[in-house]
């Protein structure tokens, strides 16, 4: 009998690199294998364009059966003929735009229902920019990233699509100064671990019980579970917000964070090597030294 595969999702910041080394998308790529990758585009405002742009780099990453999902309306999400495009799917892939839009438009309909089925038997769900936010059981929406944040109506926060619990997730991080909103967002819930992720930087969770970080810059986990004092439930609106006692963790590529035990882990040396390229600079280290070898250097 075939191993099960680990269930994975693989959240991005946004503005992944799509001109260069890409090495976000090679990764979403590498996931697809020989299978059926799905992109949905039900958050954007130009569906079209996004679709073939990401479907042209993805086949130029070997990706051979590539599908658009294109919901613009709930009704669509309904149809026989839009869940029939996830039969067989290994992969789907959210596009950015506005996550409310996907929430909206597929939650609690069959489109839905198969997601979590993909997902749960041991597929790969990745998502973008509102298709990181969306990730979660509960959602960032909105909410000014610029200022310091009041202890009342700072945040619009909403139900996701749930593939994961205990965290929410914020994207375009440290490039919009939204450090204040993902702490007001712990304040609301210490429950939840946030997860701010700069752009072109994405986590990889397997089985919903640790992440890796692959991409340029960094990831920012918030973790409230030892808040002391808070005062998010101020009545007054012109209240600034407060937090005493919140820990705060920076990951770059390489690094590796337990959900569970709420700790960054060091990776070996092999997990070290699958994310950062470093197999191909050490063969190559390898190779040359055994050239030199031959030739009596």
């Amino acid at each position: 009998m075939a191993e099960k595969r680990n269930r994975t999702l693989i959240i991005i910041g946004g503005h992944e690199d799509k001109k260069y080394e890409k090495d976000i998308l090679k990764e979403v790529a590498r996931r697809v294998g020989d299978g059926k990758l799905v992109i949905t585009t039900v958050a954007s405002n130009e569906p079209d364009g996004t679709f073939e742009e990401y479907s042209r780099i993805f086949r130029s990453l070997g990706v051979k059966h590539v599908y658009d999902l294109d919901i613009r309306t709930r009704l669509e999400a309904k149809q026989p003929g839009k869940v029939k495009i996830l039969e067989d799917a290994n992969t789907i892939f959210f596009t950015g735009g506005d996550q409310l839009k996907i929430t909206s438009q597929i939650g609690d309909t069959p489109i839905f229902e198969r997601i979590h089925e993909i997902y749960e038997n041991g597929g790969t769900i990745a998502g973008t920019s509102a298709g990181a936010s969306v990730m979660c059981e509960t959602m960032l929406v909105s909410g000014r990233g610029d200022d310091s944040l009041k202890a009342r109506n700072s945040l619009h926060m909403g139900s996701g699509l749930g593939l994961i619990n205990d965290i929410i997730v914020d994207q375009h991080f440290a490039q919009r100064g939204r450090i204040g909103r993902l702490l007001a967002a712990v304040a609301q819930n210490p429950r939840n671990l946030g997860i701010g992720i700069d752009e072109n930087t994405a986590i990889i969770v397997e089985g919903n019980r640790s992440f890796k970080v692959i991409g340029e810059n960094a990831v920012y986990v918030v973790d409230g579970s030892g808040v002391t004092t808070s005062n998010i439930s101020e009545d007054r609106s012109d209240v600034t917000l407060a937090l005493f006692d919140v820990k705060l963790h920076v990951l770059v590529q390489g690094d590796k964070f337990d959900l569970k035990e709420r700790r960054p882990l060091i990776l070996d040396a092999e997990e070290r090597r699958q994310l950062t390229g470093d197999e191909i600079h050490d063969q190559t280290i390898s190779n040359e030294l055994l050239k030199n070898h031959s030739n009596g250097r």
